[in-house]
C-alpha cells in the first residue's frame, strides 16, 4: 500500500475535538476523497476506521453524498472525560476502483464537561427500598451517598416528599441531614400510620446541575393485636340426629394486623366436645358425632356451650375466644318400643267375654322428649283368631275378650293357642311402628267326668293262667279337649286271704293283669272296683273275674309211703295186712281215680281193689310167690303206685284233657321161711318222717344251715375246752376208780326188736307267688314253710 499510495483523502490528517458524553451522531470533523480521473466509478473501498482499540468503536464514518464524510460518535461507549482516553488517533483508509489506496490520521480531542452529581452505592443502579417494623423507636435508618463526576465539592439539596394512599397531604416523619443521614422521626403503627412513603433526595453541584432520586420507606407489619371475632350470634338452634358434615355456623374473625390483607387465623374449640368441630382454617363448625337429644345427658339438658378460640399464629400468638351455644330441638326420630314385643298369655276356657287380658300400654313408651313426638296409639289387631279378641280402645291399648271359647265345641276344637299381632304407632309424622306379638294359650277347664266305655265288665281266666298275663282291658274317656290323660287303679276288691290284692292294672292302658297264680278251688269270682282318674275327676266301673276251672290239682292220697312185711305163704286175694289207701282231689271227683302199680310190680304179685272208679282202695296179693322153681328172686319190693284223675273220661277226652297223676311208694319185705318165722304177726313200729323238698331258688337254706353249723362248732369247741380245763384241775387220773382198775365187762346183749320205719316223703306245695325285687323274675313259696322256687 506504501509504493501505492496516493494523496486521497481531502483535508486528512486533521485534529478535532468532541464534549464528553456527546450522543450518537455528534459531528466530529468532515472530509472529502478525492478519487483518479481514471476511476470511472468512484470509491471501491468506503472510508474507514481501522484502528484496533475497542475505544475506537465510539466513532463512525458517514458519507455526505459526493464523496463527502464525516466523523461521528456513536454512543457506545459513551466517551467519558474522566474515565476514558482523552484522546483518540483515528486512522481512515479508503481504496479507490483503479486500486489506489490512502491512509491518514485524524486526532480526535475529548474535551470535559460539567456533569451532573451522580449516587453511589445501591441508589447508583437501583430504588432503595427500606423496610421499618412498626413500633421501631427513631433511628436512623438510611446513608445516601453522592459524588461529582468533576470531582467538584458539591452542594447538596435533600428534598422531602412522601406518598400515601390517601390523597391528603400529610406530614412526613422524616428527617435528612447533610451529611446524607436519613432519620426516622417516630414510633410507626402499621394499624394507623401509612404503610409506604416516597423520598425524593436531590443532590447539586456548583454549576447547578443536580440529581434527584427516590427511597422507598415501607412500614413493615408485625403481630402486636389481637384477633376480633365478627360473627355476631351467638345462639343457633339444630335438630338431633344431624349427619356428620351438617354445617351448624359459619364463625368469622379478623385481625387487625391483616386489615389489608386476608387474615390467616386459625380456628379451634376449647371446651371438651364430641358432636362438634370446627374447620381450623375457614371457621365452619361441623356436626361429627352423632346427637341424640332423647339420650342422656341432652334428654335433660339440650343446650350445648361451645368455646371457640381464634388465633393469629399456630402457636405463641394473640388469641380471643367465644362462647356460643347450639340448641337441640326434638324430632321425631324413634318409634314406639315395647319391653316385652312378645307377650304369652293364659285364659281360662270358660273365661267370660269382655275379661281384660292385658293392657299394652303398660309396656310400651316412646323416648322422643318432646311431648309431641312422643304420642302413640294402638291398632291393626290381627292374626290367627282375632274374631274372639279385640282392643277396648285405640289408646289405652287394653285387649278384651269379645267372646268365650269352648274348646269342645268343634269350631275350636284343636285350637289352644292364638297368635295375635297389634300395631302400635307414632300419631306424629313419620308416624313409626312396631309390632306386637301376642300368644293367648287357651288353658283347659276339667269340665267333664271320665266315662267308661262299658258300666261293667266281665273277664273269664283259667285257673292255669300265666301270673302277669294280661286277662282283659278297661277303657275310660272324657270329652274335655284336649282329651285328658286318664290313669287306672284298683280301688276295691281282688284280694285274698293271702294276698291283699291279686290283680294288677296298667295306670295309662287299663290293662289287667294277675299278680299270683288263680285258685279255683279257693275262689271261683273275683269282682274289682277300677277307678278312671283325670287327675282332679273320677270315675268307677265293676270288673268281673270269673275263675274257670282247670283241672291243675293232683290227687293226693295217704298214707304216701308205707313199708311192712308179709310172709311167703300169704293166701291170694288176702288184703296185705289190712293195708288201704285214701285219696283226694280238689277238682275231681271221687269216682274220676284210677290206680295202677307202674314199677316194682315183679311178677305181678300185687294189685289194687277196686282199681278204678273210688276214691279208695285195697292192696291185694294177686299170686302166690313161687321161689323154688326160681321164678321169683326178690324179696324186697319197692312199688310205686300212680293214681290218676283221667276214670270218667272218654278214650278221646283223655288225649286233649289236662291229667293229674298222685303217687304212693309201698316197701314190702317178703319172709322167706314160716317156720322160722314167730306165728304172731311181728310187732313193728311206723316213723313218718315229713321232709319238704329243697328248691333251688331257696338261697337261704344252706347259708342259714352253714351258719348255724359254723356256730354249733364254735361253741361245741367252747365247751370241749372248759372240759379239758375241768379234767386238768380237779379229776383222777383215766382209768382209776378208788384206785381199782377197771374191769371191761362183757356187753349184755339186747333182745332184736326188729323196727320197721315208714318215710312219708311229701311234695312241698307251693301256693304262693311273688316277683323278686332284684331280679325282676317270678317265684313260688309255701305260706307255712316259706320253702320257695323259681317258676
Amino acid at each position: 500500500l506504501a509504493g501505492r499510495r496516493t494523496q486521497l483523502l481531502k483535508g486528512l490528517p486533521a485534529t478535532s475535538t468532541v464534549e464528553e458524553n456527546a450522543p450518537a451522531g455528534v459531528s466530529v470533523y468532515t472530509f472529502n476523497v478525492t478519487v483518479s480521473p481514471l476511476s470511472s466509478e468512484g470509491v471501491a473501498i468506503l472510508p474507514t476506521i481501522v484502528n484496533s482499540n475497542p475505544l475506537t468503536e465510539a466513532f463512525d464514518i458517514e458519507s455526505k453524498g459526493d464523496l463527502e464524510y464525516r466523523v461521528v460518535t456513536t454512543g457506545n461507549p459513551v466517551l467519558d472525560y474522566e474515565t476514558m482516553p482523552r484522546s483518540f488517533d483515528l486512522q481512515i483508509f479508503v481504496e479507490d476502483t483503479a486500486g489506489r489506496t490512502d491512509l491518514n490520521i485524524l486526532t480526535v480531542h475529548v474535551t470535559d464537561k460539567n456533569e451532573r452529581p451522580v449516587f453511589r452505592g445501591n441508589m447508583a443502579t437501583q430504588t432503595v427500598t427500606i423496610y421499618i417494623l412498626e413500633r421501631t423507636p427513631p433511628e436512623c435508618i438510611y446513608q445516601v451517598d453522592a459524588a461529582d463526576p468533576e470531582n467538584a465539592e458539591l452542594k447538596t439539596n435533600f428534598l422531602l416528599s412522601s406518598f400515601q394512599y390517601s390523597l391528603l397531604p400529610a406530614p412526613v416523619p422524616f428527617l435528612v441531614l447533610e451529611s446524607g443521614a436519613i432519620f426516622s422521626t417516630k414510633e410507626f403503627d402499621y394499624e394507623k400510620d401509612p404503610h409506604r412513603y416516597f423520598l425524593n433526595i436531590t443532590v447539586t453541584d456548583p454549576d447547578g446541575l443536580h440529581a434527584t432520586k427516590t427511597v422507598n420507606i415501607n412500614i413493615i407489619n408485625i403481630n402486636d393485636e389481637r384477633p376480633y371475632f365478627t360473627t355476631k350470634q351467638r345462639i343457633y338452634r339444630i335438630p338431633e340426629e344431624q349427619s356428620p358434615g351438617t354445617v351448624v355456623a359459619n364463625i368469622t374473625a379478623k385481625d387487625p394486623d391483616d386489615e389489608d390483607s386476608p387474615s390467616r387465623l386459625f380456628y379451634s374449640i376449647q371446651s371438651s366436645n364430641r358432636y362438634f368441630s370446627i374447620n381450623p382454617s375457614t371457621g365452619v363448625l361441623q356436626v361429627t358425632g352423632r346427637i341424640n337429644r332423647d339420650a342422656s345427658p341432652l334428654r335433660l339438658h339440650p343446650n350445648i356451650s361451645v368455646i371457640v378460640r381464634v388465633e393469629d399464629s399456630p402457636s405463641s400468638g394473640h388469641a380471643s375466644e367465644m362462647e356460643i351455644t347450639i340448641i337441640i330441638d326434638d324430632i321425631n326420630d324413634n318409634p314406639p318400643e315395647c319391653n316385652p314385643s312378645t307377650f304369652r298369655k293364659v285364659a281360662n276356657e270358660n273365661t267370660t267375654a269382655g275379661t281384660s287380658l292385658l293392657d299394652l300400654r303398660n309396656y310400651c313408651k316412646d323416648i322422643d322428649v318432646d311431648p309431641s313426638n312422643n304420642q302413640f296409639n294402638f291398632t291393626g289387631l290381627s292374626g290367627f283368631g282375632s274374631n274372639n279378641f279385640a282392643l277396648e280402645s285405640t289408646v289405652s291399648g287394653r285387649l278384651v275378650m269379645t267372646e268365650g271359647i269352648d274348646l269342645e265345641n268343634p269350631a275350636n276344637l284343636g285350637v289352644e293357642v292364638y297368635s295375635l299381632t297389634v300395631r302400635v304407632q307414632d300419631i306424629a309424622c313419620p308416624k313409626y311402628s312396631n309390632i306386637i306379638y301376642i300368644y293367648i294359650r287357651i288353658k283347659p277347664v276339667n269340665e267333664f267326668f271320665p266315662v267308661f266305655s262299658n258300666l261293667s265288665y266281665e273277664f273269664n281266666v283259667s285257673e292255669i293262667t300265666k301270673v302277669g298275663s294280661s286277662i282283659g282291658r278297661v277303657n275310660a274317656r272324657d270329652k274335655d279337649w284336649p282329651p285328658s290323660v286318664i290313669t287306672y287303679s284298683i280301688v276295691a276288691g281282688g284280694g285274698t286271704r293271702d294276698y291283699t290284692n291279686i290283680f294288677w292294672i296298667s295306670p295309662t292302658k287299663g290293662d289287667v293283669k294277675i299278680l299270683a297264680r288263680l285258685d279255683y278251688e279257693t275262689t271261683q269270682k273275683h269282682i274289682l272296683t277300677v277307678q278312671a282318674s283325670d287327675q282332679e275327676k273320677t270315675a268307677t266301673a265293676s270288673v268281673t273275674v270269673n275263675v274257670l276251672e282247670v283241672n291243675d290239682e293232683e290227687p293226693v292220697c295217704s298214707p304216701n309211703f308205707y313199708s311192712f312185711q308179709i310172709p311167703v305163704s300169704l293166701a291170694v286175694g288176702t288184703n296185705i295186712n289190712g293195708f288201704r289207701i285214701e285219696c283226694q282231689d280238689r277238682d275231681s271227683d271221687p269216682r274220676s281215680f284210677r290206680y295202677f302199680i307202674n314199677e316194682g310190680n315183679v311178677n305181678n304179685h300185687f294189685t289194687f281193689s277196686p282199681s278204678a272208679g273210688s276214691n279208695t282202695s285195697r292192696l291185694i296179693l294177686a299170686s302166690r310167690f313161687n321161689y323154688e322153681s326160681g321164678l321169683d328172686t326178690n324179696w324186697i319190693y319197692r312199688l310205686y303206685v300212680y293214681i290218676t284223675d283221667d276214670n270218667l273220661l272218654s278214650a278221646r277226652d283223655k288225649a286233649t284233657h289236662l291229667i293229674k297223676t298222685g303217687t304212693v311208694t309201698l316197701s314190702i319185705r317178703v319172709i322167706p321161711n314160716p317156720s322160722t318165722v314167730i306165728a304172731t304177726t311181728p310187732g313193728f313200729t311206723v316213723v313218718m318222717k315229713r321232709e319238704n323238698l329243697y328248691s333251688e331258688s331257696a338261697w337261704y337254706v344252706p347259708f342259714v344251715i352253714t351258719l348255724g353249723s359254723l356256730l354249733l362248732l364254735g361253741l361245741l369247741g367252747y365247751l370241749g375246752f372248759r372240759l379239758a380245763t375241768w379234767v386238768r384241775t380237779g379229776c383222777p387220773p383215766a382209768g382209776k376208780v378208788d384206785g381199782t382198775p377197771l374191769i371191761n365187762a362183757p356187753e349184755k346183749k339186747k333182745p332184736k326188736k326188729e323196727v320197721v320205719v315208714t318215710m312219708t316223703k311229701l311234695n312241698t306245695v307251693f301256693d304262693g307267688e311273688a316277683r323278686d325285687p332284684v331280679t325282676g323274675k317270678m317265684y313260688e313259696f309255701n305260706t307255712q314253710s316259706g320253702a320257695r322256687r323259681w317258676k
